[in-house]
Formats: C-alpha cells, structure tokens, sequence
C-alpha cells in the first residue's frame, strides 16, 4: 500500500513538472515573439557587395560587419566591369575605375550573383536584406527587358534597380558603347517599368560638370527634373544628392568657399523637396565624398541640419561602402556624420537613418511581389 501511495506521489510529480516545463517554454515562446527588436543604428539604402572587378566579401561576412548596429540593406554589386586591358597597363591588373585608361562594360551576371547569394540565405537573415537589380545599360532600349528577365528568373528575390548609373565624374566618358543621358528613351522605358511593377529606384546622375566653375545654373539639372516629373508613379532615390569627388555644391562664382557655395546648393535642393510635382522623389546622403560637404564647416552643417529637420520623410543614409574588408571601414561614413545626427531632431534623425528606408523598402516588396505573382508563371 505504502508504495502504490509513492507510485501515485511519484507519477504526479512527473506530470507537475511537464506542466510547468510546459507552461515555461511557451512563456518564454511568447516572450521571444513580443520582445522589442534590436535599436539598431540605421539601415542602409546604399551598399556594394561587390566592386569594379567584381570582387568582394561574402554576404555571410556582411551580416558579420551589420552585426546588431545595422538592421537591414540594401544589397548590389557594380554593373560596370573595369577592362584588364595589357596594352595599357601591363602586368598590373586595375580594381578600381581611376587605376586605368582602358573601358568599361556592363556586367550583367552580377544580378544572377546576388541572386544566388541571397537565396542561400536562411529566411530570417533574407529579411534583412533588400536585393537590387543593376546589370543592365541605361542607354539600351533593351534594358527593361533584363529587368524583366531578371524577375521572371528570381522571383521573390528583388525589391527595386540601381545603383545604376546617367551621369557620373570619370566614369561616364570610360563606358563601352553609346554615353547614357538623362533625355534617351531607353532610361524613360526603365523608369515607366520599376513604376509598373513598383521596384524602389537608386539613380546615380551627377547634378553639374566636374570643376564647374561659376554659379550659373548646374548642367543636368533641368533635364533631371524634367526626367523625375515625366516619372511620377515611380519612386526615385537620387544617389548622393547628384553630388561627387569633384562634382561639388554649386559655387559663387569667383569662390571656393564651401560656407558660401553651400547656400546655393541647399536652395536648389529645398527647391526640389518643396514641388509638389516632385513627391515620389529622394535623396540618399551616401558616400564619404558627400560627408565631407556636409560638415565641412558650421555653416555648411547647419544649412543641412535646417533643411533635414524641415523635410523629414524624404532623405535616407546609405554608406556606400564597396566590399569593405573590416566594420571600421564600413562604419567610417556613419561615423563621419556623427555631428549631424547630434544637430537633427529625434524625428527626422529616426527617419533619415530607419523610418524612411522601411517605409521605401517594406512598400517595393508588397508590389514587386504582387506583380510577379500575377505574371510569373
């Protein structure tokens, strides 16, 4: 009698203990799923995998620098391939577009690429992660269809096109074939398509001349509004502000004061932010060379913290870093606007570094994946 009394305590005690071991693990279930997400820094708008040759570091390697301080990004290579051309420089093999005189030529496997990595992804790290299509010529009439193509090979995977390339310093006069302008047809058959479909745009187009010299209104700039409004339906991330390494905010003429010239520059860009005409249009603050404009003296900081705290929704940090090989390189861009993100107030600080970028992103991937539903088979 005594032991079938332990038998009983015995089989209580074990059922008591799953209950609770039971009751534990969906407590701690359902805390998983309610705690807050990590505070990230920013994500980014504008990065590079890969670089002029193709080379880079792993997209595992990437999620090893993003770590807890980036929460998603954007993910391409370089559509340009730099020609090893011997003629030119022998044995010395070129990775960067300024190492050699030989041309440049579209690459477009590096969509495949980064097709191909994305995928080996595990769901979870897929969602940080933003793929863009950029193997493609702008100047070709055949473009759309690559993207197309591109699509309708790796469904699921892409959210948007670019960094792609119009306009750019030492660049543009280096690319095999016909020069890419922001009036040919085959850059508004692009656009009309990503607006269709509803892929984010990153656009590279450089806003003057290398080394303009005066303050007479920017080369491009007429013509790159006229191309943004013949675009309404399609939202468009101007890289770098149409800024570059030489392409600087317009001057004064006889001045090469950055407090003087900045002025001009920020007038032409409160401009743009303020057309209603103009709405489905951003500018992304990436890359070092932008960095320096903007801190480069108070005034200069200022005029940028102004015009930031006064359009909140409409700008996004990228670092465009290219295959970095350590988190100090990769952070450098971040770091460099340290003094901005002091000068911003808390709502257009959280946007310029997240919110925008969510609200871009989270958007292009509902639609781009409804079209390839209704038309991928």
């Amino acid at each position: 009698m005594k032991c079938y009394k332990y038998h009983r305590l015995g089989s209580f005690l074990i059922v008591l203990a799953t209950v609770l071991l039971t009751f534990s693990a969906q407590a701690q279930k359902k805390k998983k799923k309610t705690a807050p997400p990590p505070n990230y820094d920013f994500h980014d708008s504008h990065f590079h995998l890969t670089n002029y040759i193709q080379r880079g570091i792993t997209v595992q390697q990437y999620l090893e620098i993003m770590g807890n301080r980036v929460g998603r990004s954007t993910l391409f290579g370089i559509p340009l391939q730099q020609t090893w051309a011997y003629q030119n420089s022998g044995n010395y093999s070129p990775t960067y577009y300024l190492q050699s005189d030989a041309p440049l030529y579209y690459y477009s496997f590096t969509d495949a690429y980064i097709a191909s990595v994305y995928n080996k992804l595990s769901p979870e790290q897929k969602q940080r992660f933003d793929p863009m299509i950029t193997g493609f010529n702008p100047a070709d009439m055949y473009a759309k269809d690559h993207i197309k193509r591109v699509l309708e090979t790796f469904p699921g995977v892409f959210s948007g096109i670019g960094e792609f390339t119009v306009h750019k310093e030492f660049v543009s006069s280096k690319v095999a074939g016909e020069v890419a302008s922001l009036t040919n047809p085959a850059l508004d058959s692009v656009l009309d398509f990503a607006g269709k479909v509803g892929l984010a745009v990153i656009l590279h187009s450089d806003l003057d001349m290398p080394f303009a010299k005066t303050d007479a209104e920017p080369v491009y700039l007429s013509q790159m509004k006229a191309l943004l409004k013949r675009h309404p339906k399609t939202t468009i991330i101007w890289a770098h502000i149409g800024l570059g390494r030489v392409v600087h905010p317009v001057q004064q003429s006889g001045s090469a004061s950055s407090n003087e010239r900045s002025p001009i520059f920020m007038q032409i860009v409160e401009g743009m932010l303020s057309d209603p005409e103009l709405k489905h249009v951003y500018f992304d603050i990436s890359w070092d060379e932008v960095a320096k404009y903007v801190i480069s003296t108070p005034e200069a900081l200022q005029n940028s913290i102004s015009v930031l705290n006064r359009f909140p929704d409409r700008c996004l940090f990228g670092t465009d870093v290219v295959a970095p090989s350590s988190p100090e390189m990769y952070y450098a861009v971040y770091n460099m606007y340290e003094p901005l993100w002091k000068g911003l107030n808390p709502e257009a600080s959280e946007k310029l570094r997240k919110g925008n970028y969510e609200k871009i992103f989270n958007e292009a991937r509902i639609k781009v994946r409804a079209w390839e539903k209704a038309n991928v088979k």
